[in-house]
């Protein structure tokens, strides 16, 4: 178990969660480094995952490097 504290989305599906911690993504403001495109290319992230993120992103307003 790791002590740092992630903020993902609690709803993310398993398999998404697993490739964002396997990569190393546990706070939203990773993600601001990142492009969408980028973020689907994890094995086991797809578009369903890909818009929790964005969401909970948009909710603190934050998004995507690309802007999307």
């Amino acid at each position: 178990m790791s002590n740092i504290k992630s903020d993902l989305p609690t709803k993310l599906a398993k398999p998404a969660q697993r490739a964002l911690e396997g990569a190393g993504y546990l706070r939203l403001e990773q993600f601001t480094k990142l492009s969408e495109v980028e973020v689907l290319k994890l094995h086991g992230m797809g578009p369903k995952a890909l818009e929790q993120i964005r969401l909970a992103l948009n909710e603190r307003g934050l998004s995507f490097a690309n802007g999307s």
